[in-house]
């Protein structure tokens, strides 16, 4: 799906999804069918959610021809969601649908929450929890609105702009824990095997330091690199007004995020490669988005996260663009200090406490739960020995009293009695003699000449 420079202003941040540079060398290839484009991530809570929003809006005719003219400025002021009431109707049903789909995800969420923390509610009011989900209206979780569609392009638009801050972070944090391992791994070895680990640590350090040099993103020695490597052009004959089409892979007239960071793909394979044990992956991804971060400060006038021809055009006009400095990569940055470190190892020992608490705590409950369980289990048999006594009793006080026993319900139980009769109470019955049997089974013909009666 291509979205317009407009939803590009809400789609173009990468989360792990990187595009990949188009290959250009040589002018006797054959054609290669255009591959299928790839959904990126936004990195949002509710990607999935504006996705169908954005792609279910661009269906009908009177939206996209709006979306097409409008500017950044009218998406994200709201303008744009007033045109809402002028789609078609099975538009708005499947926004509707969307919708409700949204509110019940969410509604999991919440329900997943509370158990996790078990926070006990003999009834949990949605509408005052779905409050803290600032994309659409909770007050109304039936019907897609335009305040919906205000509030799902403002709160993609702040979530984004703060997304890169909060990847920055997160980095930072897997490095510091990444030395803090190093470190407690290096605690447990005895003084020979420590010295021999660090001194092995130490020269896989210098070895990535080791790379030849990388030219500064945006520069002209960066690009020129790019159209002689990837595009196969002569470097003498760099034109940047081609090298901007050349690279505006889905021709929307604007470089977005991905067409940037694909870029710099030749330049950040001189510091990483996969398959070498000092070179860490994450790494090579916050070195990519230092660089596009880079180019968009110095190009990106207008700050709407593209970059338009008229705005590349204008860098390369620049002193920096032929005469940078040289890029410093990470390892000659480090991304945090050795107070910033402490204080992590120090919330990491809070957490291990907590958690350490928290399973002794449930140890204890689980040794209280198997001792209920023993005494359930010893009143289940006391039970069950009380009432076989009890049985035994019944049937020894009726054997007692002549009463016939009793059945396992209650009931009497009577027992026929045999006894072989005595001679002289017995009556003998004679045996009344036989009929004689008729021949064949057949009567016997009625006799002859009889007087008539009248």
């Amino acid at each position: 799906m291509n979205f317009k420079p407009g939803w590009l202003l809400l789609l173009t941040i990468s989360a792990g999804v990187w595009s990949v540079p188009i290959e250009r060398n040589g002018g006797n290839q054959e054609p290669k069918e255009e591959a299928p484009e790839e959904n990126m991530d936004t990195g949002l809570y509710y990607d999935r959610y504006l996705r169908e929003v954005i792609e279910v809006l661009e269906t009908d005719p009177h939206f996209r021809e709006k979306l097409q003219t409008a500017n950044t400025e009218d998406i994200k002021n709201g303008r744009l969601s007033k045109e809402l009431d002028l789609v078609s109707h099975h538009v708005r049903t499947r926004l509707d649908e969307l919708k409700r789909q949204e509110v019940s995800r969410l509604r999991m969420l919440l329900k997943a929450k509370l158990d996790s923390t078990n926070t006990q509610s003999l009834q949990m009011d949605h509408a005052s929890l779905l409050k803290q989900f600032e994309h659409l209206d909770p007050h109304n979780q039936n019907t897609f609105e335009a305040k919906d569609l205000e509030l799902l392009i403002s709160t993609a638009t702040k979530d984004l702009e703060n997304y890169d801050a909060e990847r920055h972070e997160e980095f930072k944090r897997y490095e510091m824990l990444k030395e803090h391992e190093r470190r407690e791994y290096l605690k447990g070895l005895d003084q020979e095997k420590r010295e021999k680990e660090e001194k092995r640590l130490q020269e896989l350090k210098d070895k990535h330091r080791q790379h030849p040099k990388v030219n500064v993103p945006g520069s002209v020695a960066q690009l020129r690199e790019v159209w002689e490597e990837t595009d196969g052009l002569d470097p003498q004959e760099f034109n940047p007004k081609t090298f901007f089409k050349l690279h505006d892979t889905n021709e929307d007239g604007v470089l977005d995020e991905q067409e940037l960071e694909a870029l710099f793909t030749k330049e950040l394979e001189k510091v990483y490669d996969p398959k070498n044990e000092e070179d860490d992956m994450m790494e090579m991804e916050e070195e990519r988005l230092r660089m596009r971060e880079h180019v968009m400060k110095n190009v990106d006038t207008n700050k709407d996260r593209l970059v338009s021809l008229e705005e590349f055009l204008k860098s390369t006009e620049k002193k920096e663009f032929n005469n940078p400095k040289e890029w410093e990569t990470l390892d000659t940055n480090p991304v945090y200090t050795e107070e910033e470190l402490q204080r992590f190892e120090a919330e990491l020992r809070d957490k291990e406490e907590e958690l350490k608490r928290r399973a002794e705590t449930l140890r204890q409950e689980q040794e209280l739960l198997k001792e209920r369980g023993k005494a359930l289990e010893a009143q289940r048999r006391e039970y069950q020995q009380a009432v076989l006594e009890m049985s035994q009793r019944q049937k020894e006080q009726q054997a007692a009293d002549g009463q016939p026993p009793a059945g396992p319900n209650g009931e009497l139980q009577f027992q026929a009695q045999t006894q072989k009769p005595d001679d002289k109470d017995c009556v003998i019955i004679a045996k009344a003699p036989a009929e004689p049997e008729v021949q064949n089974n057949l009567p016997a013909e009625p006799p002859q000449n009889l007087p008539l009666h009248t």
